[in-house]
C-alpha cells in the first residue's frame, strides 16, 4: 500500500511540475528590464516572454503585443519555443502512459506490461524535466551575457524574470514522477 501512495506523490509531483511548465510556457516574464544607475524610479517596465512582449506603465496600463511572425524571431527565441512545447507535449504523453502504469489504476491488472508502462512514463517525465531545464538555462546564460556585455547600451539589459525561476522550479517537480518506480 505504501508503494501506491509514493505513485501517487510522484505522479501528482509530477503533474505540478508540468503545470509550471504550461504556466511558464505563456508567461511574458523571461526577461525584465534591468533597473541601473541612480534612477530605480521609472515610467515603464518592459518584459519579453516566448509569445510576447508587454510594457507595464506607471500609470498602471499593462499592454502587451504577440509577435506576429515566426520567422521574424531570432533563432534562440524560436528554439526555447519549440523546446518547451516538446516539453509540454512529453509531460502529457507521460502522464497518460504513467496513469496506465500505476498500481491503483485497473488498466493492464496483473499484467507484466503494467510496470515498464510506469517506468516509460517515469522517463517521459525525466524528459520534459530536461528539455525545460534546457531552455531556462540557456535563456539564463543569454541573459547574464547580455548584461555583462559592455557594448550594450543600459536601457537595453534585462534581468532574469519570474517565468524563468518557475521554469527552473517545474523542471526539477516533473522528473520526480520516478519516485514512484
Amino acid at each position: 500500500m505504501a508503494s501506491m501512495a509514493v505513485q501517487l506523490l510522484g505522479f501528482f509531483l509530477g503533474l505540478l511540475g508540468f503545470a509550471g511548465t504550461i504556466v511558464a510556457t505563456l508567461l511574458p516574464h523571461w526577461r525584465s528590464t534591468a533597473y541601473m544607475g541612480s534612477n530605480i524610479i521609472t515610467a515603464t517596465a518592459y518584459m519579453k516572454g516566448l509569445w510576447m512582449e508587454c510594457v507595464w506603465h506607471s500609470t498602471g496600463i499593462y499592454q502587451c503585443e504577440l509577435y506576429r511572425s515566426l520567422l521574424a524571431l531570432p533563432p534562440d527565441l524560436q528554439a526555447a519555443r519549440a523546446l518547451m512545447v516538446l516539453s509540454c507535449i512529453s509531460s502529457v504523453l507521460a502522464s497518460l502512459v504513467a496513469v496506465m502504469g500505476m498500481k491503483c489504476t485497473h488498466f493492464a491488472q496483473r499484467s507484466v506490461v503494467k510496470s515498464p508502462l510506469v517506468l516509460s512514463g517515469g522517463v517521459g517525465f525525466l524528459c520534459a524535466g530536461l528539455l525545460c531545464l534546457a531552455t531556462v538555462s540557456w535563456t539564463t546564460n543569454d541573459v547574464i551575457m547580455d548584461f555583462y556585455d559592455p557594448f550594450l547600451l543600459s536601457g537595453m539589459k534585462y534581468d532574469i524574470g519570474l517565468a524563468v525561476y518557475l521554469g527552473y522550479a517545474s523542471s526539477f517537480l516533473t522528473p520526480t514522477n520516478l519516485l514512484k518506480n
